[in-house]
Order: structure tokens, then sequence, then C-alpha cells
């Protein structure tokens, strides 16, 4: 059974709490599973959550602050031990390699072979993902160390319409035919294309972003997906803190969403300094200028993605039925 759904392992910022611990979240993709930031402590976070380091196919670091990847050596030791045996890809700033190489042998144990790094660079690198069911793409974001966001697309795919496959004689095995092929010819010998009975169906869509101020990779990373998981570190009235330390405010992060037409957005990243009585301020700072589905994380929530948009022309193919492609 296919589950699309975001694991919160942490969300917290800098400083854990009783409350949150450091950075972690898992996104789960169809038997993929994409953690990205494990900080410290994300393990066990694992482990409380009932996931394992067989459900991790990609590893993806955004920066080398410290919240943001402290958990890095027990994941790697944790696949190891586990003897993951599926390729894992780990994704990390080029420029941050030496760190990444003190946290990938940071202790003694029998090393795996099964990591495979892939380093980004550049203002913007699309990443092989090899026969995974979506892209993923690095954006370089604002923050005082380098940092990128992370992208994931499914590839679009196309919504058959029952009735014009009946109006045209395609039944059957024919279907999956005309999917794979393009077109069929109906035992009237005529061809039926399958631009004639099928509608563009969007692929579902995930951006990440971490610490990072206001600039144009957000804005990019962001623009049309499903989900959005962003920092909130700050609040309204420490907006200048946020800018100085290079970071965004919940208001912010509503903005982008809705400037970016984002269907739900998932706020995290939480700093220390406000207690959790204040969290209602996070929404109401972001769901001002956002209307869409709004979530404020805790530890170990679990957030299934939207479901698939309709794809155009949704209106005939509500009127006809839909089959899936």
């Amino acid at each position: 059974m296919s589950v699309r759904e975001l694991v919160v392992l942490g969300s917290a910022s800098a400083v854990p709490t009783k409350a949150r611990n450091h950075n972690g979240y898992l996104l789960r993709w169809d038997g993929h599973g994409v953690l990205f930031d494990p900080g410290e402590g994300t393990q066990r976070q694992m482990a409380h959550a009932g996931v394992s380091a067989n459900d991790v196919t990609w590893i993806c670091v955004t920066h080398f602050h410290g919240d943001h990847c402290l958990g890095v050596p027990g994941i790697v030791q944790r696949i190891a031990r586990d003897g993951v045996e599926h390729p894992v890809d780990a994704a990390f700033p080029a420029s941050g390699r030496r760190y990444w190489e003190r946290l990938r042998h940071a202790a003694v144990f029998r090393d795996t072979g099964v990591i495979r790094e892939r380093p980004v660079s550049g203002e913007r690198m699309p990443l092989d993902t090899g026969d995974a069911p979506f892209r993923l793409v690095a954006r370089r974001l604002s923050h005082p160390v380098e940092a990128y966001g992370y992208r994931l697309e499914e590839p679009g795919g196309r919504t058959m319409l029952p009735a014009e496959l009946a109006a045209r004689g395609v039944r059957g095995p024919m279907v999956r035919r005309l999917q794979e092929e393009g077109r069929v010819t109906a035992r009237n010998g005529r061809t039926v294309t399958l631009e004639e009975c099928s509608v563009p169906r969007p692929g579902q869509k995930v951006a990440f972003v971490m610490d990072t101020r206001l600039c144009d990779g957000v804005r990019e990373l962001a623009d049309g997906v499903d989900m959005l998981v962003i920092e909130s570190t700050f609040l309204h009235e420490d907006a200048a803190l946020a800018t100085e330390y290079g970071h965004l405010t919940a208001a912010q992060a509503g903005a982008v969403a809705a400037e970016a037409g984002v269907r739900h957005l998932v706020l995290t990243h939480f700093s220390e300094r406000y207690r959790a009585e204040d969290e209602h301020r996070f929404l109401d700072e972001a769901s001002a200028v956002f209307r869409g589905r709004l979530s404020l994380v805790h530890d170990l929530d679990r957030i299934p993605l939207p479901p698939r948009r309709a794809g155009r022309g949704s209106a005939a193919a509500a009127r006809s039925g839909r089959i899936g492609t």
C-alpha cells in the first residue's frame, strides 16, 4: 500500500526543549523515505515514531549547523548495524564536505557501503533519483552558512475518462495499451489517442525549507507545491532578529505560502524563546495572510499529503468518472 506522509521526528530550532527534539523529518513516499535534517536524537525519535533505518532511502541535509545534522552519526551507524541492503543517497552542501566526513565517521563502527554521497553546489542542482517515483532538486537559500532547500516532484500523469473510452470502444487491455503507447486502434478501425480520452493530472510536489531569510530560492521552492514544510523560528515582533540570524517569521512563511499557491503549509523549527502558550500566535500570524490548510507541528505528528489535484478539464472528468494513471 502506498503511503505519502510527513513524519515529524523533531521540531525545535537550535536548542531542544522538553517538548521538542532537534530537527528531523521523514517524508514517506510510496516505499521511499526521505530523511531531512537528522538532528541530535533522531535515531531515538524514529523508534518512538515506529519507523526504522530500513525506511530511509535518502538523507538530505540543508546545512551544517548542529540542530540539522548532529543525528547523522547515529543514523549512518544504525543503517550499518541493521544491515540495510538498499542504496541510501545522501545530499548535503558540497562546501561542507569536511563536516559531512566528520559526521559520517564520527565513531568506530563496522561501516556500510550502501551510502552514496550526492554533494550539492551552485544556485540550483537536480539530483539523480534513479527509478524513484519523484524528482529532487536542491536550491540555494540565504543563511550565514551555505544552506539549501529541497523540492520533491512527482512527474505529471493523465486522468482517464471512462465515458470517452466507452464512446470510442476502448476497453479492457486496450486501455493499458493506450496509456503506455499513446494511441490504439479500436475495433471499428479508428485510431484513438490518449489526449481524446484523458486530461492532464499534475504530479504531487513537496518543498522543504529550513534556515533562511526571505530570498528567491524560498519562493522558487514553494511555487505551487502541495505541501510546504518551512521554518518559522520567530514571531513578527522579532523580525529584526530573524533577518540578522538568517531565519523566517511565521508571518513571512504565511506570505510565501499565499503568494506561491501552496495547498498545505506546515510550520516548524520554533525558537526556544517562546512558550507553549505562544503557539497560537504562530498560527494567527500565518493564517492572517494564508487561507489554505495550516499545521503547526509537534514531535511525532504524522501529516498526510493533500489528496491529488484534479486534472485540467476536471468538470468533464467529474461527469465521466476517473481512472488514475
